[in-house]
């Protein structure tokens, strides 16, 4: 189950990285209808299918190169929930073993929300609440399913919970790593806002932006104007350019905020790291928010090159399972006393 539980967080990540290269190359609409692709169940190609598919939606005719993008990104995400049901089902049938149960059915649950999101994307033509709440649902099925996989892969190195690290040292830090946790899920949900309005190409230069290090004209209210009326086509997005600078300059503070928190609070448990096991995991948070932040810049100096601009996306969830990874394996931290009581009452049971 552990070994399943893995790879279906690497499907999600698989997932995220379609999805944003669907959006990217404005094939958020490649096919008009849901879940298949003008009425078939992959893309029309041979002259009689296409016929028959502009016949049923002559508004909309078919592009092939658009269609693919988005029918791939459906076969993943449709693969992903058939396994993340077979892991349900698994942990209901083998819930005497000891298996958790609720969070893989949990999962299960979400997965269907995120496909009647996936659906709305469509139905809704791009409109911006609903693509960046599924964007959101993307990133929470990865975390959950990585947090799954955490707990699977920690009951099969240590069924008796006996190996946790001492850690009286860094317990003050817990509230510190719960407020990194939410600036980094606030920065995505920025990010998700920004994708879903087309803002990322509304500033080209750094560290200004339009020559200016405070815009003249950002209209905040018309760029988080959550209120937008269903009904347009909002491929390629519907604001203003100063609703759209207003987004991209809220994005990039974030950014800084998270840069800055999320440093100083590495900085300060890396000095108090010693016996704490926390080595790697802050490792795996530096490396992920160096990577990340310059992702960012490479956005805006190369002007959105589509390799980078889906790294960008995919280093976002790298950044996100990391911070979870770390907050998680400071969680698990206990005291030596805790620990030599278990260790103690395992060698009981050994003995019995």
């Amino acid at each position: 189950m552990a070994r399943w539980a893995t790879l279906a967080a690497a499907l999600a990540v698989l997932v995220i990285v379609l999805g944003a290269w669907t959006r990217l190359v404005h094939a958020g609409l490649g096919c008009p209808d849901w879940p298949g692709c003008y009425g078939f169940l992959s893309v029309p190609q041979s002259d009689a299918h296409i016929a028959i598919a502009n016949a049923r939606f002559p508004d909309s005719p078919v592009d092939v190169a658009k269609g693919w993008p988005e029918m791939i990104h459906r076969y993943a995400a449709g693969s992903l929930g058939l396994l993340v049901f077979g892991l349900a089902a698994y942990a209901v049938r083998h819930r005497r073993a000891g298996v958790p149960v609720r969070l893989p059915l949990f999962i299960a649950g979400f997965i269907v929300l995120q496909a009647a999101f996936g659906m709305w994307t469509v139905t809704l033509k791009l409109w911006p609440q609903v693509v960046a709440l599924h964007l959101l649902g993307g990133f929470t099925t990865l975390s959950l399913l990585s947090l799954l996989s955490f707990r699977l892969w920690r009951r099969v190195r240590d069924p008796e919970g006996a190996g946790a690290a001492p850690g009286t040292r860094l317990a003050a830090a817990r509230p510190w790593l719960y407020g990194a946790l939410l600036l980094v899920i606030l920065q995505i949900a920025l990010g998700a806002w920004t994708a879903a309005n087309y803002a990322a190409v509304a500033c080209t230069d750094l560290p200004t932006c339009q020559g200016q290090w405070w815009p003249a004209g950002m209209d905040f209210r018309h760029g988080f104007d959550v209120t937008q009326q269903v009904g347009p086509n909002y491929l390629g997005g519907q604001l203003t350019a100063d609703g759209r600078v207003a987004i991209h300059v809220s994005h990039r503070l974030g950014a800084l905020l998270v840069l800055l928190y999320l440093g100083g609070l590495l900085v300060w448990l890396w000095r108090r790291r010693s016996d704490t096991g926390l080595e790697w995991p802050l490792f795996w948070v530096a490396g992920a928010l160096v990577a990340q932040v310059s992702l960012g810049m490479a956005n805006v100096l190369l002007h959105i090159p589509l390799a980078v601009a889906v790294a960008h996306n995919a280093m976002g969830a790298g950044l996100l399972v990391a911070v979870i990874h770390l907050v998680w394996r400071h969680h698990l931290m206990r005291s030596p006393r805790a620990v030599e009581a278990a260790r103690a009452t395992m060698q009981r049971e050994v003995t019995a």
